[in-house]
């Protein structure tokens, strides 16, 4: 059974884009590539602890485990040194793609205090959209109780789009509020 934003988008969003934009061919409708999730850790290298706590809180959040990302090379100012953990990230395709999103924008969202819709400033010209988040526990699966620190996090959508017009389209379709301007 498929996901109901995947569901969604083959039945509502690529028809809706090919009359939108003209295409002829299915193929030319933009479509959802992976969604990409970081969780840059600066305290890491004076905290390693915090490295563990935060793969298990990103496996949680995407039902997918992390991988470890590493310093690429010495920074004396900021006290790195090459190989040290400083983040994880979560590459998902395909159905927890989908789900991911699903969760993401129903519910992870509405639960940000004073939310108005996420900036459309998050565009590159070739379609994707960065959105970068403060903290992780707007998420239903982090237990409060254990807790220690807030962490951020980035979330890439890569998409086929060839351009922000095309991008931005396919992901209002799929259900990202976006904010007015």
């Amino acid at each position: 059974m498929n996901p109901r934003v995947q569901d969604k988008y083959i039945k509502q969003v690529a028809p809706a884009l090919m009359k939108e934009f003209g295409l002829k061919n299915i193929m030319q409708v933009p479509k959802l590539q992976k969604v990409v999730i970081n969780m840059g850790l600066g305290r890491a290298a004076s905290e390693p602890k915090l490295v563990d706590f935060a793969v298990g809180e990103l496996a949680k959040i995407t039902g997918q485990k992390p991988v470890v990302t590493r310093a690429r090379k010495a920074i004396s100012n900021f006290k790195l040194r090459k190989g040290l953990p400083i983040g994880c990230c979560v590459t998902l395709r395909k159905q927890t793609m989908y789900e991911f999103i699903d969760r993401l924008c129903s519910v992870a969202l509405p639960r940000v205090r004073d939310f108005r819709g996420v900036s459309v400033k998050g565009f590159d010209n070739r379609g994707n959209y960065t959105l970068g988040l403060k903290e992780h526990t707007i998420f239903p699966e982090i237990e409060m109780d254990k807790i220690d620190s807030n962490i951020g996090m980035n979330i890439t959508f890569v998409s086929n789009a060839k351009n922000k017009e095309q991008g931005r389209a396919l992901l209002t379709h799929l259900g990202v509020p976006f904010r007015a301007r």
